[in-house]
């Protein structure tokens, strides 16, 4: 396995769920539950990044590495990218973004994402997994990838991708879906080469990122390859609302 680190982003402030790495599961700030997840990976170090005091506090007694970084970015990547910079990282090495919502998330996929990216000539890596609801084909929400037959992204949209000319229906949202392949729904982990989030902040937001709202989009438009697979486990839906929190609580308690 090729050395990786996992930068774990996690920032106070949220519409939805304000404090929302802080908030308490069976026993545990959220943030920590996620921490421990990439931990079990075969990462060679854990950092948790975030411009916010409080989550140091909290993240320093449980024992994690933490960087402090500045309040001002605009995403998870910029803050990722002063990160690497304050760490010194080579350009050649492997981060692997891990969300600050997901303390569900399995091990295995972490490893993955990673391996993906060491294995493949790619600037970026992440997974898919299939849709069989019709129902998400439609949803905005559920962003489509779609990977050429080396599995890198041709696209990713938050319209029906690949479209099903004889089996949609868009006046109704509904239909078949495509009997020759199955539609694949982007899960939002990314593994990274130093070199291209170096690259990625320099070249600020394309038009494709800015009608779609998907960060990726940028660095095609530049044309950075990026890798899918789908992945060995689906990740459990991570937590962005207090019904969410409840949830994932009611799992912890089991």
């Amino acid at each position: 396995m090729t050395e990786y680190r996992v930068i774990i982003p996690a920032r106070y402030a949220s519409t939805r769920l304000p404090g929302k790495p802080l908030q308490d599961i069976a026993g545990k700030p959220m943030i920590q539950r996620v921490y421990e997840q990439a931990c079990r990976s075969q990462a060679a170090e854990v950092i948790i990044a975030t411009d916010d005091t409080r989550i140091e506090t909290a993240a320093k007694q449980f024992g994690a590495n933490v960087v402090m970084t500045r309040p001002d970015h605009e995403s998870g990547t910029d803050r990722l990218q002063e990160v690497v910079t304050q760490l010194g990282l080579a350009d050649e090495d492997i981060v692997v973004n891990v969300q600050g919502d997901e303390p569900l998330i399995p091990p295995a996929v972490i490893d993955q994402v990673a391996r993906n990216l060491a294995q493949s000539s790619a600037g970026i890596s992440t997974l898919s997994e299939p849709i069989d609801e019709i129902e998400k084909v439609f949803d905005p929400n559920a962003v489509k990838v779609v990977a050429d037959v080396h599995g890198y992204a041709l696209y990713f949209s938050r319209a029906p991708i690949p479209f099903g000319r004889d089996s949609y229906d868009m006046a109704q949202r509904s239909g078949a879906l495509p009997a020759h392949m199955a539609v694949q729904r982007h899960i939002g982990i990314y593994g990274y080469r130093v070199s291209l989030l170096h690259d990625f902040v320099q070249w600020g937001p394309c038009a494709l990122e800015k009608t779609e709202c998907l960060e990726q989009l940028r660095a095609m438009w530049h044309g950075v390859k990026i890798h899918v697979e789908q992945a060995v486990v689906t990740p459990p839906a991570g937590v962005d609302t207090p019904a969410d929190l409840e949830r994932v609580r009611a799992l912890f308690s089991q």
